[in-house]
């Protein structure tokens, strides 16, 4: 027998899935709600995931656990990392996953940004005991459906361990969107699974069905939404549902009976085939639970685990109308306490070195600070006559495609950037609305557009147009001023970034005369000693036997000549330049570098080396010598730690995604001594080589040409357990270092 489910959710191949049709026949505001997804995270887990961004030896596992404890910084993640901006291969399965994809910086930028929502909100109209219940119900739920993933024999118990921790997401949802009646409604109910009728009735949709949309969205397995919108399901259908889904529905069950029900222990046995004690199955999830709270300071007890409990909102009282002076003083307040709360955004948007970087963050921060979830940029062109996005990758076409002249009148956007100042279709001056704008917001798919200027010293660096409604119009109405500072805000940032490049290659020009000087002049003192070693080699190989055996090795030594004077003779251009990126194909190098340095790096030391390595060509955008370099000084490394018996693999992993670019991970790990502080640094900071070993500055050699050629480096060592060392390296259809245009594709999506 299978569940029926309520409307709007309709049965699918696999199950049920969103009907969108439905959807977007919700009231607007709830459907607004459900889009931004905004769900209050405990202050105490803020400020640990501050203290992890910000400590060099934190881990990407490190940050993923962390984030991995509460709906809130879970549900933002997820909804970032499944964006346009960043989605690639498919789906993500775990939270390590989308934290690489994102990167440190974003994460922390998102962080800042939800803890200045916390700011703004005043808490959102939830208390903080009522936030701590959610929070520890919502992580028993979590654990628990993880235990029982795993006892089932699931694939991918990570995946039961996020729905049961986003199962009640709907209700904070609906909260936002509802406000006073859907808090009283909690508050009689105490959310009760027998209430989801009620719930349906007087809100049109109950809160499993708003969270089954939220994570709708993000694109995820279908089972993974189902888990969400059958958690409070009649005990009779669900044995009929998919794994994920039962295994969510037991935890919420189980949660809530200090002994299982006889329903529950059936199920339990049907899913795991009677392994295992349900009782103690919960006992430990609810320890841990227990473990967690009390390690962040966040005091709970063992029955707010259970279920939260929701207090009953105070009876609203009309606000007074304040005298002329305390609200222009009010007004003030706003507008000081905006531009000191959005400072710490605006020293995480300095810290970013791209457009691409800048704009994906400004996008995210805009959805957490203002619930404004559809967003497009438009720069000027050269000659200040048009805002145009041509540049700017992963807008709808329209954004692409159009010049939006500026003069005013021409659209919402031209009268923003020109009159300095926030313009929106609600403003109700009469101006009338143009095509472009009409355009704009059906491409944005909303009511109207907002438009911020983003000024810098008075000059226009863009203008952000912002998809909303006139309910959205009204809540952002006394925003205006942190609003434009904002924009303000983002103004600098790209101009600053524009100008650090632009002196950068001002500088890199100065200097490239009287570099070129000296390298000619140790070009010419080199080269020539190099062409009579490889003289006395051809000489040499004519005299020997012809079955000495040794051909092999002089042909390598040829080649290393041939290599160093490339090196060499490259050294009369403007460091840095390579002569362009190459397509190379990863597998084929790798192949061919184990053939010349095998042996004498490895075999003859008596270091076992292993190579996994996909089917067929894996191709990465990097200059052929420079990898070859790169890798040859960490298998040298490696070697001169290693001892004999030991061994080294080298792995090529699946594409991953990483702050709006694609590249393909190599991996070298060992299970040598591990790597000395001072080495780990100097790849980390290659400039800092004074006073370092030769072993060091092989390292800081490699930490600087992988920064020219756009590779990412990820090393992770500790005392005798080994180096674990990713190159992520550029695929071969994006340029490394690309500039301009190819910087901001990927930042920006609709």
């Amino acid at each position: 027998m299978r569940i029926t489910a309520p409307s709007p959710v309709v049965a699918g191949g696999r199950g049920w899935l969103v009907d969108r049709a439905a959807m977007r026949q919700l009231p607007e505001h709830i459907l607004h709600a459900i889009e931004a997804g905004q769900v209050p995270t405990p202050p105490q887990l803020l400020l640990r995931l501050f203290q992890l961004v910000d400590d060099e030896h934190a881990s990407i596992a490190d940050l993923s656990a962390l984030i991995g404890q509460d709906p809130g910084l879970t549900a933002r993640l997820l909804n970032v990392a499944n964006s346009a901006a960043l989605r690639r291969n498919g789906e993500l399965h775990s939270l390590e996953h989308c934290v690489t994809a994102l990167g440190t910086r974003l994460v922390r930028t998102m962080a800042t940004c939800l803890s200045i929502q916390r700011l703004f909100e005043r808490g959102g109209g939830i208390s903080a005991a009522e936030l701590a219940r959610f929070w520890g119900h919502s992580l028993l739920i979590a654990e628990l459906s993880r235990r029982i993933a795993l006892a089932a024999g699931l694939r991918r118990p990570d995946e039961a361990y996020l729905a049961g921790l986003l199962h009640d997401v709907g209700q904070l949802i609906l909260l936002s969107a509802l406000g006073e009646p859907y808090a009283r409604f909690l508050a009689e109910t105490g959310g009760d699974g027998g209430a989801v009728g009620q719930e349906s009735g007087r809100f049109g949709v109950h809160h499993g069905e708003a969270g089954a949309w939220l994570v709708e969205r993000w694109q995820l397995a279908p089972p993974f939404a189902e888990a969400i919108l059958l958690h409070h399901a009649a005990s009779a259908g669900i044995a009929a549902a998919e794994p994920l889904p039962r295994a969510v529905w037991l935890a919420r069950a189980l949660s809530e009976q200090a002994e299982p029900a006889t329903d529950s222990a059936a199920l339990f046995a049907l899913v795991t085939g009677g392994a295992g004690s349900l009782a103690a199955l919960r006992q430990e999830a609810l320890d841990h639970a227990l473990s967690m709270a009390r390690a962040l300071g966040i005091d709970l007890a063992e029955a707010d685990f259970a279920r939260p409990v929701w207090d009953a909102p105070p009876a609203a009282e009309p606000p007074a109308e304040p005298p002329a002076e305390e609200g222009a003083s009010d007004r003030l307040s706003a507008v000081i306490g905006g531009m000191a709360l959005l400072q710490p955004l605006q020293q995480d948007l300095f810290a970013l070195d791209s457009e691409a970087e800048i704009l994906l963050s400004l996008k995210e921060s805009a959805r957490i600070l203002f619930d404004l979830n559809r967003i497009a940029f438009l720069f000027p062109n050269e000659r200040q006559s048009a805002l145009s996005g041509a540049a700017i990758g992963n807008q709808a076409a329209i954004f692409r495609q159009v010049e939006a002249p500026l003069y005013a009148g021409a659209s919402l956007a031209a009268t923003a950037a020109l009159g300095r100042r926030i313009r929106s279709s609600f403003d109700g001056d009469g101006a009338p609305e143009s095509p472009l704008d009409q355009q704009f917001a059906r491409a944005l798919g909303s009511a109207g557009l907002l438009c911020i200027p983003m000024l810098s010293r008075r000059q226009l660096a863009g203008v952000m147009i912002c998809g909303l409604s006139a309910a959205q119009h009204q809540r952002l109405a006394h925003r205006l001023p942190w609003l434009m500072n904002f924009g303000h805000i983002a103004a600098i940032a790209l101009a600053s970034l524009r100008e650090a490049k632009a002196f950068r290659r001002q500088a890199e020009l100065a200097a490239a005369g009287h570099f070129s000087r000296q390298a000619r002049r140790i070009v010419h003192e080199t080269v020539n000693p190099l062409g009579i070693i490889k003289s006395y080699l051809k000489i040499l190989d004519r005299k020997l036997p012809e079955d000495i055996g040794v051909r092999q090795e002089l042909e390598v030594l040829r080649e290393e000549i041939d290599r160093v004077a490339s090196i060499v003779g490259r050294m009369s251009e403007l460091p840095g330049e390579t002569g362009g990126v190459r397509r190379l194909d990863l597998a084929g190098l790798i192949d061919e570098m184990l053939l010349l340095y095998g042996d004498t790096l490895f075999e003859m030391r008596g270091i076992r080396v292993e190579s996994a390595k996909p089917d067929g060509a894996v191709t990465v955008g990097c200059d052929r010598d420079s990898l070859k370099q790169i890798l040859l000084n960490l298998w040298k490394n490696a070697s001169e730690a290693l001892s004999r018996g030991q061994r080294l693999r080298i792995a090529i992993g699946d594409g991953v995604a990483r702050e709006g670019r694609r590249y393909v991970p190599l991996h070298l790990d060992d299970d040598g001594p591990g790597m000395p502080e001072a080495s780990r640094r100097a790849l980390d900071r290659p400039a800092d080589t004074v006073g370092a070993t030769p072993r060091g500055i092989g390292l800081a050699l490699v930490g600087t040409l992988a920064a020219r050629q756009g590779i990412l480096v990820d090393c992770r060592t500790e005392p005798g357990q080994g180096a674990h060392i990713t190159l992520l390296l550029p695929r071969g259809d994006e340029e490394a270092g690309a500039e301009g245009g190819q910087e901001a594709s990927g930042a920006a999506g609709g």
